[in-house]
């Protein structure tokens, strides 16, 4: 008997990639070679023959795709000696298909992260016959990086190959046929029962055995393309790299070639009918080398060669009894039914896809019920004990694995009723009185749960009050010594109006205009409330929860709120004298200059409040008076923001301000005459005087053609009567010229004149 609650199945296994082999030449999972002879050509002693190798790679791992032009050696001899004969190159893969990832076990989920790849390379080649053996060869890097059964895999090709003996030749012999693909999928400490017995056409005997695959290239060109076609690389060339090929190294003690799964019972296969039996005891990918060796009237005359990538994974049967159930233990399921004689058995078996049956078997008082659906509903007699079975894929011949079984007790106890009651003024907010009524047939009622959306209680008869108003959802559960529980749920209607109405302020004075916040702080009301405010200045009352009013006219008022709740409950609360509006004054001034310069920078202020009794003014940051009618000298240009604050003998103030902006000063004089003569008087023409707050200075000459012959662009540098364009002295005449500046306002400024030269 087995008892499986919620089983997952898990198959497991290590495919992840390791190591420095670069991805795309790591694919390869098997393959085999064989030989269709399509006749003889007697006048040309010449046989034909038809090429099939089928290779298999992994299709998940982000592996290298199939060799979309294969190169093929074919060479003549034997032994450790073998001669070049051809290569068959540019064969393109014909045939690819997903293989399904299946295992010999039904009731065994196939891991999702296992992708096998079939492809078939076809070829005809015409040989001439000879007493030497041909050896026809495809050869490629590299295998997974995770196989667990050779030295360093990742490094590791394959060689696959099929010989042609004297025999074969001439005899225009077949070799055989594997009869079917092998498993990809194998669990571990399962056994193995899988059979790689091939077919002859011919009717020659055949014999198995494990046998060692073999490995050719390696992984340069893997990073360095040129390196590719090495006997080193991953494709390498036929005919640089002839037979014979090196076997692949187990990694001992645990693996050999005649031990590739190792095992206990070891992995072994039979040699006369290929049947593979074992049993696998580790986890990972291994290599397996199956050789069937042709013999014809006891001769030796061919061998087909094929190696495969086996995954040993961890298996858990995909099939699971598990029911519904009040409780359970490892050995069984409890099923309580409290005051019902007709119970409904919910099977919760897993996986539907390999349940082929479903077994139920009830003890009803000595008499026995069977029933074959996924679910049942079964009529019990009266309140008692019973005993029954639930079986999965019940004597499914060779499938064992794929039964399972649940037992269960089931009881069925008196009836519970959950019931209460409750009390409360429906218009005063407070608290509710709960009353417990319910019952049960085992006796009194042992647990009581409530629930009130806003809070919870385990006693018998609570008392709750609601901080919020609504329609509220309360529910009941109760239990009585046999574990029945029953649930009732009731809708009570609470809109209450408030006790106590509080709002803030309490008391507050203001100064006119006077605009007041009052904060409702309530409870219990919500938006579904109505409510009327009344603000005691002949104003309409406002329905906002917390509503702001402006009071314009000095006075003392009354404020009151009604409150209506949804059911029609009313309240209402008056605050007498609550707000109380004085006079405020009003601030204001004027200055002199309305345009001041840091040459004209002493300001006057003049006071235009109404109603102030004192003074505050703030020139700068630390620069104040006191004085209504206060003067101030500004340091510096630049703009100055300038406040007056009034107060008011109620207490309330008043505040203005206005922006104030001190220029610079630019004022300068432009004579009329120079005369360059380096007398160190007069010598050159330029402005004199204020030039402070300039900006964007420029100063240019033009003689009576309208030719400039001088430009400057700092007011230091002046004309000194030579000309620009021919570097000598002016000739003495009138000239005009033009000054473009920007003052301190950001004005731009045009200056033009004449200026007669003297020498």
């Amino acid at each position: 008997m087995k008892l499986h609650s919620h089983l997952k199945i898990i198959t497991t296994i290590v495919l992840f990639a390791f190591g420095t082999i670069p991805s795309f030449a790591l694919h390869i999972i098997g393959g085999d070679v064989i030989y269709e002879c399509q006749g003889i050509d007697a006048t040309r002693n010449e046989v034909t023959f038809k090429i099939t190798f089928t290779m298999y790679r992994d299709s998940r791992n982000n592996g290298a795709d199939f060799d979309a032009a294969a190169d093929f050696g074919v060479y003549r001899g034997g032994g450790n000696s073998w001669n070049f004969v051809r290569s068959i190159s540019g064969i393109s893969p014909q045939s690819i298909i997903d293989i399904p990832i299946e295992s010999a076990n039904p009731c065994v989920i196939t891991p999702v992260n296992l992708g096998v790849q079939r492809g078939i390379y076809s070829f005809s080649i015409t040989l001439p016959i000879i007493s030497e053996t041909y050896m026809i060869s495809y050869q490629r890097c590299c295998r997974n990086n995770t196989i667990l059964n050779l030295n360093r895999p990742g490094d590791t090709g394959a060689a696959f190959t099929t010989e042609i003996t004297p025999i074969a030749q001439s005899s225009c012999n077949n070799s055989p046929k594997f009869s079917s693909f092998p498993p990809v999928v194998i669990c571990v400490n399962r056994p193995v029962n899988y059979d790689h017995g091939a077919t002859d056409i011919d009717g020659d005997s055949l014999v198995y055995e494990f046998c060692f695959p073999q490995t050719a290239g390696g992984t340069d060109g893997a990073t360095t393309p040129g390196n590719a076609s090495d006997c080193t690389g991953v494709r390498p060339d036929p005919q640089k790299c002839p037979p014979p090929y090196d076997n692949v190294t187990f990694l001992s003690p645990n693996y050999s070639f005649d031990r590739p799964m190792a095992g206990n019972p070891v992995v072994n296969i039979n040699p006369f009918t290929g049947f593979i039996d074992g049993e696998p005891n580790f986890l990972g990918q291994h290599v397996v080398g199956v050789c069937v060796r042709e013999y014809r009237n006891g001769v030796l005359i061919g061998t087909l060669r094929r190696d495969f990538q086996f995954n040993v994974t961890t298996c858990e049967i995909a099939v699971a009894a598990d029911i519904k159930a009040s409780a359970q233990t490892p050995t069984e399921y409890t099923i309580n039914s409290c005051g019902d004689f007709s119970i409904d058995f919910i099977n919760e078996s897993t996986d539907v896809r390999y349940i082929k049956n479903y077994y139920w078997e009830f003890n009803i008082d000595g008499n026995i019920k069977t029933y074959n659906t996924r679910n049942v509903r079964v009529d019990f007699p009266g309140l008692g004990t019973y005993k029954a079975t639930m079986i999965l894929n019940k004597d499914l011949p060779g499938l064992s694995d794929c039964s399972d079984t649940a037992d269960i007790v089931v009881n069925v106890y008196p009836d519970i009723k959950a019931d209460f009651d409750y009390v409360y003024d429906t218009c005063v907010s407070g608290p509710i009185e709960f009353t417990d009524f319910s019952i049960s047939g085992a006796g009194g009622i042992t647990k009581w749960g409530w629930d009130f959306s806003e809070g919870s209680s385990n006693i018998q008869n609570p008392s709750f009050e609601f901080e919020f108003p609504g329609n509220k959802e309360v529910r009941l559960v109760v239990e009585d010594i046999n574990k029945c529980r029953d649930t009732l749920f009731k809708e009570i209607i609470y809109y209450p109006v408030p006790a106590v109405v509080v709002i803030d302020p309490n008391t507050f004075i203001g100064c006119k205009p006077a605009d007041i916040f009052f904060k409702n702080l309530t409870a219990p009301i919500d938006d579904t409330y109505k409510l009327k405010w009344d603000f005691g200045d002949g104003s309409e009352g406002s329905d906002k929860y917390s509503p702001t009013h402006t009071y314009a006219e000095l006075g003392v008022y009354d404020v009151s709120l009604e409150i209506i709740s949804p059911i029609g409950c009313k309240s209402v609360k008056k605050w007498n004298r609550l707000i109380k509006v004085v006079p405020s004054p009003v601030a204001g001034f004027t200055f002199t200059p309305q345009m001041p310069t840091i040459i004209d920078n002493t300001v006057s202020f003049i006071d235009q409040s109404i109603d102030a009794a004192s003074y505050l003014w703030r020139f700068t940051p630390t620069n104040v008076s006191n004085q209504a009618n206060p003067t101030f000298t500004f340091q510096d240009t630049g703009l100055y923001k300038v406040y007056q604050v009034v107060l008011h003998p109620s207490g309330c103030s008043d505040t203005a301000f206005a922006d104030l902006y001190v220029a610079p000063f630019i004022k300068f004089f432009i004579p009329n005459a120079f005369t360059p003569n380096n007398d160190g008087l007069n010598d050159d023409f330029l402005p004199v005087g204020l030039f402070e707050g300039i900006r964007d200075y420029q100063l240019s000459i033009w003689n009576r053609w309208g030719e400039q012959v001088f430009i400057s662009n700092d007011h230091m540098i002046g004309w000194d009567g030579r000309s620009n364009n021919a570097n000598s002295d002016a000739p003495v005449g009138v000239y005009a010229y033009v000054i473009d500046y920007i003052d301190g306002l950001g004005k731009k400024k045009n200056l033009k004149g004449h200026v007669t030269l003297v020498r």
